[in-house]
């Protein structure tokens, strides 16, 4: 049995840690298609990579997804910066090693096809020697992710605004009802002042 990294079984089929993938094999999630590819691959001797994803014309959700070795492709050449600079490593070689997982109408995601082949020698190594590729966010994750922390901070800035909005409104009431007390004091001393005099004027008369 195979674990989501939340401790959700993800394929709970008897023996699935040591199954082959094949066209037609079907997981709950993406998430769990990923688990399973990168344990197969851990197990055979390479790397998985999240390469391309479709999204669904309907809701913008992925729909669909390949994972790859990750010595799929090649690398871009760029011009050389320095002749000093020691040569990077080559990393990507070409490989077409590769499962495509469809959603299907039902929920689940299928495996619509696998290419078992490497063009390069597999190296085993122990699961914990390499960072799971779940630890790292997919390119639409990060999407997800960035517009769910930018809703957040339009709300938050609505919400400064609002209370910004109160706070003038407050200090507002504050200088006005401040202008009225030093109107009324005013008045009095004015008052204070005519009495006074009238009393002085009877006084000496």
């Amino acid at each position: 049995m195979i674990e989501s990294s939340s401790g959700k079984d993800l394929v709970s089929t008897e023996g699935s840690s040591d199954m082959e993938p094949y066209v037609g094999m079907d997981f709950e999630s993406e998430e769990a298609a990923k688990v399973f590819y990168d344990a197969y691959a851990t197990r055979m001797g390479f790397i998985m990579r999240v390469d391309a994803f479709r999204r669904s014309m309907r809701d913008g959700k992925v729909v669909w997804r390949r994972l790859v070795c990750n010595k799929e492709g090649f690398r871009k050449l760029r011009p050389k910066r320095s002749e000093n600079r020691k040569p990077r490593a080559i990393t990507r070689e070409g490989c077409k090693a590769m499962i495509v997982v469809k959603k299907e109408k039902t929920g689940k995601w299928v495996v619509t096809r696998f290419v078992k082949e490497h063009n390069h020698p597999l190296v085993v190594t122990p699961a914990n020697g390499r960072r799971s590729v779940l630890l790292s966010q997919t390119p639409d994750e990060k999407d997800v992710k960035i517009r769910e922390l930018t809703a957040e901070l339009q709300r938050e800035r609505k919400r400064s605004a609002a209370f910004q909005e109160q706070l003038d409104m407050v200090l507002r009431d504050m200088e006005d009802h401040s202008h009225h007390l030093s109107r009324n004091i005013d008045d009095i001393v004015q008052s204070v002042r005519e009495i006074e005099s009238k009393r002085l004027a009877l006084s000496h008369s």
